[in-house]
């Protein structure tokens, strides 16, 4: 299947997170097919019931190529023009999946074998897959990640911390405010002491970031609020330690906050020839914890336009990550 092909084909498969089984068993399927012609080995690698990482390998695995199968909501199916390929996953990532499996198979054809490919479930939510394959290594010493940084070779990306933020209060008649006490004003306080926080700068990966991403609570116009939470979102640089302690005491005494996610940031390394990034998002590398190998960061595709209505990859792009990647492979398998 040609490579455009190939990327609709996975764009049009739905695979929002966790509902990967039909992309894996496509996959599965796929790369059974190249181990039968090449000698490989193909397997599915339980995670949670009827969710699998999908792994092949050849001979032992020196340079393992791997990115993730799901994505997030809405579904959009394939199109395409003259210079892009859209739909939902179309950079993040299944152009991505395409152009690895691809990059494989021509690498393979020419005699170059001591590799793998490995795509995991749950990226998008909690990186379910990569923990579970940081658990099952098959010996590789360099883990080639794609996510979509414009065919630059990532130097580092920022972690996340997630907090959920929950306010208590007592509910009354709205005419009659002072029997009651406001969740959600005093939610608001607490949010306003916790966006006063001075976050952490990084020399190389810059600053930190807070979104707060999601605000709900009350029962009606006409009730005093007796509940209220909110969901804040930090993209995080470095050491957390004091972040945590400040967050914690800012929620207080209105509010409580209680973690629900954290990924470390990560600092990556380069390599001769190949252009370089700093990415802002967070990717499956520190869920594997070098478990899989040296862990490398590129790929195809703008992350500015990923989760979007018009994500999209270029057609260039995508060809050339083909290339990238087996040199890449090529030079760390030597």
């Amino acid at each position: 299947m040609h490579l455009f092909e190939l990327t609709r084909k996975l764009i049009d498969i739905e695979s929002i997170t966790p509902n990967e089984r039909a992309v894996s068993d496509y996959l599965f399927a796929a790369l059974s097919e190249l181990g039968a012609r090449f000698g490989g080995r193909a397997e599915r690698m339980p995670v949670e019931p009827e969710r699998d990482n999908i792994f092949v390998q050849f001979d032992d695995p020196v340079v393992t190529l791997s990115t993730h199968m799901d994505t997030v909501p809405p579904f959009i199916p394939a199109t395409e023009d003259d210079n892009n390929i859209y739909g939902r996953g179309a950079c993040d990532t299944k152009g991505i999946i395409a152009a690895m499996i691809k990059a494989a198979e021509e690498l393979l054809n020419e005699g170059q074998r001591n590799l793998g490919l490995l795509f995991v479930v749950g990226e998008e939510r909690n990186s379910a897959g990569a923990l579970a394959a940081a658990k099952a290594p098959r010996g590789s010493r360099f883990l080639i990640n794609g996510e979509p940084t414009e065919n630059k070779l990532a130097l580092g990306s920022k972690g996340a911390l997630r907090y959920e933020i929950l306010a208590r209060g007592r509910m009354a008649h709205s005419a009659y405010p002072e029997l009651g006490e406001s969740a959600i004003e005093k939610l608001l306080e607490a949010l306003n002491r916790i966006r006063q926080i001075r976050l952490p700068v990084d020399p190389v990966l810059g600053p930190s970031t807070l979104n707060i991403g999601r605000i709900e609570g009350g029962r009606a116009p006409n009730v005093i609020p007796d509940k209220a939470s909110a969901e804040i979102f930090i993209r995080v640089v470095g050491d957390v330690t004091a972040l945590r302690e400040q967050i914690e005491r800012a929620a207080r005494p209105e509010a409580t906050a209680e973690e629900v996610l954290f990924i470390p940031a990560v600092h990556l390394g380069a390599l001769d020839g190949f252009e370089t990034a700093i990415v802002a998002f967070t990717t499956d590398i520190p869920a594997f914890d070098g478990a899989w190998g040296q862990p490398y960061l590129i790929g195809p595709g703008s992350i500015r336009v990923a989760h979007t209505a018009d994500e999209r990859i270029s057609k260039n792009e995508l060809s050339e990550a083909v290339i990238l990647y087996k040199n890449l492979v090529q030079r760390l398998a030597r």
